[in-house]
């Protein structure tokens, strides 16, 4: 292998080794100030927009232990998304870029990794539906209170009605 493709192989390695998730997208007649809005709105998430050869990601992919990606997912231009901590918002972003009327079927979602676990399109956009991840963290925080609070309840009901019955009797 040439060096300058060994320094390729490098880079794209280490971007998927900095990030539990990778995105594909397919960039067909993307604009540079496409790109450069897509980059500035990832850029929020703290992710990162890079094109790549097929080859080299795939090169990368194989030592970074991917699992295996489709033959049809690295044919024609690909781009990777990578880093930051909020997958869902990621997914989110991307999709809302794909489903902007002025840029529409420009951007396409191809596949991706999340965890190890691979993803097709379909569950790309089941991801960007997700809510954001201080949302979920919000539910399952309540969802743990839950029973603690109801129990507290159920201990102060009879104190509060022997209370409410020697109040009534005072008044009485």
């Amino acid at each position: 292998m040439r060096e300058e493709k060994k320094i390729l192989v490098r880079e794209t390695f280490d971007r998927l080794a900095g990030s539990c998730y990778v995105f594909l997208v397919a960039f067909d007649r993307l604009t540079v100030a496409d790109v450069a809005v897509l980059r500035k709105r990832l850029k929020e998430k703290s992710a990162e927009y890079h094109v790549t050869k097929n080859p080299i990601f795939r090169l990368a992919a194989i030592e970074r232990g991917l699992p295996e990606f489709a033959a049809d997912a690295l044919r024609g231009a690909t781009a990777i998304v990578t880093g930051g901590d909020d997958p869902s918002g990621i997914a989110k972003v991307l999709q809302e870029f794909a489903e902007d009327k002025e840029r529409e079927d420009r951007l396409k979602l191809k596949c991706g990794v999340l965890d190890g676990r691979p993803l097709s399109a379909e569950d790309l956009v089941g991801l960007a539906k997700l809510p954001p991840l201080a949302e979920l963290r919000a539910r399952l925080l309540s969802l743990l209170q839950a029973p603690a609070r109801n129990f507290l309840f159920v201990c102060n009901a009879v104190p509060q009605g022997l209370l409410r019955v020697l109040l009534a009797h005072a008044e009485g």
